[in-house]
């Protein structure tokens, strides 16, 4: 049977992947647990009606189910791309009147999921259940690769991409991948130029809305997250988390070259130099390259102490000379 092909016998549309004319002659359906049923009479095949239109609304795309004839065409546009409802505000668009409601409390500021542990609010349930979370310090969800919890299962997901290697969001201008759509739309401001995110205390703008949450408490001098070994405090949750390393001895990021191990992504990648021989820092004044930012700032104020060796020599043959 083909996409909305109806049955002679009762009329309705049947939704699932058989022949019209095996259903007409045969009377033979599936149930959703892909159980062939043979019908005997077409009395039969009418009183199962009910069951395969209410029930057995499947996807030819991917097979999923649905109850609903009306729930089936709203899935149908994640295949084909169909965004009908677009937000007044922005533009932005999206598959499902509902997803738009939900988008639209991002300029209305309306929150009304409200948590009664410390009355932080919410647009969205799911994300009050994951918050919840953090005071009942419930993570249902874990890895089995590394063991790793998780309070929300999105958040499994994506950290499985460590695992797999997946990287599904593609840079059109440079190609680079992400694991996350959140981290491909805040490098894309690297090739825009754009910094929405604005600090209110010196002007200071950022690409990124963490990274100005990161930076005012330059200004508050707030450490709001402390080592429970030590009781060293950080300004930003990944500083602890780098840091708990030393405690624990972990070292998750290896050199696929010679397998020796980091603590910090940014430390193997300085390393990986070593077997490449690139040297992306220049020096502008004597066009030296370095594998690392900091030897080629220490390189730098070396010039800086020569051209001062050098003002104090001027000076001091000025002086002498000066009657």
């Amino acid at each position: 049977m083909t996409d909305g092909a109806i049955c002679e016998i009762n009329g309705i549309e049947h939704f699932q992947v058989m022949k019209t004319e095996q259903h007409e002659n045969n009377k033979t359906t599936q149930t959703p647990d892909g159980i062939t049923e043979t019908f005997e009479s077409t009395e039969e095949c009418k009183n199962e009606t009910q069951y395969l239109t209410e029930d057995s609304v499947i996807c030819h795309q991917c097979g999923m189910h649905f109850t609903e004839q009306e729930n089936l065409e709203q899935h149908m546009r994640i295949h084909n791309g169909e965004k009908p409802f677009s937000c007044p505000q922005c533009g932005k668009s999206f598959t499902a009147k509902q997803r738009l409601e939900i988008h639209k409390r991002i300029h209305t500021g309306e929150k009304p999921f409200n948590c009664s542990l410390c009355e932080k609010s919410f647009t969205v349930k799911g994300n009050l259940e994951n918050h919840i979370k953090i005071h009942t310090g419930e993570k249902p969800f874990n890895c089995s690769e590394c063991g790793k919890s998780f309070k929300a299962k999105q958040r499994l997901e994506i950290h499985m991409r460590i695992h797999t290697g997946e990287k599904p969001f593609n840079c059109s201008l440079c190609g680079k991948s992400f694991t996350v759509k959140g981290n491909l739309e805040n490098h894309i401001r690297i090739h825009t130029g754009e910094k929405p995110f604005n600090c209110s205390l010196c002007g200071k703008s950022f690409t990124v809305k963490g990274n100005l949450e990161n930076h005012m408490r330059v200004h508050t001098g707030e450490k709001p997250f402390t080592c429970l070994l030590c009781g060293k405090s950080f300004t930003m949750k990944q500083s602890l988390e780098i840091h708990m390393r030393i405690h624990s001895g972990e070292k998750p990021f290896t050199c696929l070259q010679c397998g020796k191990s980091f603590t910090v992504k940014g430390n193997l990648e300085n390393h990986t130099r070593i077997h490449t021989g690139e040297k992306p820092f220049n020096c502008t004044q004597c066009g030296m390259s370095f594998t690392q930012q900091g030897h080629l700032q220490r390189h730098e104020r070396s010039h800086w102490s020569e051209a001062l060796h050098l003002l104090s020599l001027w000076k001091e043959c000025h002086r002498t000379r000066t009657p």
